[in-house]
């Protein structure tokens, strides 16, 4: 069992960064792979980037290259997803998930409460 808790999440100008955190609890963290989604209020939920299990491999939606960045700390048991360049476009609820490394949320069997990301002048 794991247990997801996302923060850093809030009000950001065009251009602007933020760092993600997804703290989780459980043995497991370490042997799964961890992502990152987003939903938009009206959209379906987007994958945006993953991480293996070692963090020696990485995958990301062309949306988010060269601007998202995901990391992991497995002593901390924590996955960062640093967001530099933000748009007015990337407004959306922030989800952490883990489970296989893959692109389909359905691959992913814990998920976070997520956190809000608004970015707005």
């Amino acid at each position: 069992q794991v247990q997801l808790v996302e923060s850093g999440g809030g009000l950001v100008q065009p251009g602007g960064s933020l760092r993600l955190s997804c703290a989780a609890s459980g043995r497991t963290f370490s042997s799964a792979a961890m992502a990152w989604f987003r939903q938009a209020p009206g959209k379906e939920r987007a994958f945006l980037t993953t991480i293996s299990a070692r963090g020696t491999s990485t995958t990301s939606a062309d949306s988010v290259k060269g601007r998202f960045t995901i990391s992991r700390d497995n002593a901390k048991n924590t996955v960062y997803l640093q967001m530099n360049n933000l748009k007015p476009e990337d407004t959306a609820i922030y989800y952490c998930a883990a489970g296989g490394y893959s692109t389909y949320h359905f691959d992913y069997n814990y998920w976070g409460q997520g956190t809000q990301v608004t970015v707005s002048s």
